[in-house]
């Protein structure tokens, strides 16, 4: 199977399936000399392991992470970094039964028409459980950012018609609330949906907001590397996003240009910007201002309603799917995105140092 590798230079592969014996990810192009230690990749895992409110599915992984190579005496030795996290919480009998027909909204029948074969167990690589490596690897690329002055913060936007109040916003809740939303009274009517959705046998989608801050102006290339480009690419490789925006997105099409456009202006000699409709981004290259990404979040595809499909065989049938699954995608997915983003920007950050003559100078001179 191709298409689990990503990045230039900063590259990682992800491999493992939902219920197979453990998932993982190699990260190749990590500068050697950071810091690094199984804590520092266990956080980030801790926000997307299953079992952890309501609204998540009660599959319950304690997601522990090993690093297998790649660090010696705590700091990163310049070569591939391995890391896996084994399953332990695997009920495959659950699946069984989906084996003989497609579930609807999952990758089921198209997987079927690649491969001529699919991994039904909780769907195999097309699963959600596949952002293991992913958030692994992310946490990695976030804490290299750090060590260069980046920050990045994301957090749930919406869920279903509940909005947060960005007069309310608090970057602790965004760490703390069961929905990943940075409002208290936004999370509590979203938590109030979300129980009339579970008692429906249905579920949600939302929006999630990415906020990344303290990245120099010249990041990303003008044609086919263009940074919005990329990180639209990693963001819209999470299996269940369905759109993806910058800046103000598709408010934009509906704009004039004189509203659009952001006014460049001179603050004690430091070139910046009167707004940010750009989402930080001009041409494909950072502008310098804060970046702004939001990522839309489809519902979760299985449903304990009855619902209609065929089976491989194409005949007309009803199911009811059996299992344990999340009501709601997003708040398990915020750091999903964070991670992708880190490892987008990492890897551009590492391929602008070749972009003059006077950086390879200033290194090697």
């Amino acid at each position: 199977m191709a298409g689990s590798t990503y990045g230039n230079i900063f590259r990682i592969s992800t491999w493992g399936e939902s219920h197979g014996k453990a998932l993982g990810v190699v990260i190749d192009g990590c500068p050697a000399g950071l810091e690094l230690q199984e804590a520092d990749i266990q956080r980030y895992l801790d926000r997307r392991k299953p079992g952890t409110s309501t609204v998540t599915t009660s599959r319950k992984e304690a997601d522990a992470v090993e690093i297998l190579s790649g660090v010696f005496e705590g700091r990163t030795t310049g070569t591939p970094i391995s890391m896996m996290v084994r399953n332990t919480s695997q009920i495959s009998r659950d699946y069984s039964e989906i084996a003989s027909y497609y579930r609807p909204g999952h990758a089921d029948y198209t997987f079927d028409e690649k491969y001529g074969f699919r991994d039904y167990r909780g769907g195999g690589r097309s699963s959600g459980r596949e952002t293991v490596g992913r958030v692994a690897a992310g946490a990695v690329a976030a804490k290299m950012l750090k060590e260069l002055g980046i920050k990045i913060l994301a957090y749930t936007k919406s869920i279903g018609p509940v909005q947060i109040n960005e007069k309310n916003f608090c970057e602790e809740a965004a760490r703390t609330t069961p929905t990943c939303m940075p409002d208290y009274e936004a999370d509590k009517k979203a938590m109030e949906y979300l129980a009339a959705c579970m008692e429906d046998k249905d579920s949600a989608g939302g929006v999630i907001e990415c906020r990344i801050s303290g990245v120099p102006a010249g990041i990303g290339d003008p044609v086919f590397e263009k940074l919005d480009a990329n990180l639209a690419k990693a963001v819209m490789s999470i299996g269940a996003v369905k759109a993806f925006e910058i800046g103000d997105g598709i408010k934009a099409g509906t704009a004039n240009g004189s509203t659009n456009n952001d006014f460049f202006c001179s603050e004690n000699g430091h070139i910046t910007k009167q707004t940010n409709h750009a989402g930080g981004i001009l041409g494909g290259i950072s502008d310098g201002g804060e970046i702004i990404l939001r990522a839309h979040v489809k519902p979760t595809p299985s449903i304990f309603q009855e619902q209609e499909t065929v089976n491989r065989q194409g005949e007309n049938i009803r199911i009811h799917i059996k299992g344990r699954h999340d009501p709601v995608i997003v708040p398990r997915a915020v750091v999903v995105v964070e991670a992708m983003a880190a490892l987008t920007l990492a890897d551009a950050m590492i391929g602008n140092m070749s972009s003059r003559i006077s950086y390879l100078k200033k290194f090697y001179c």
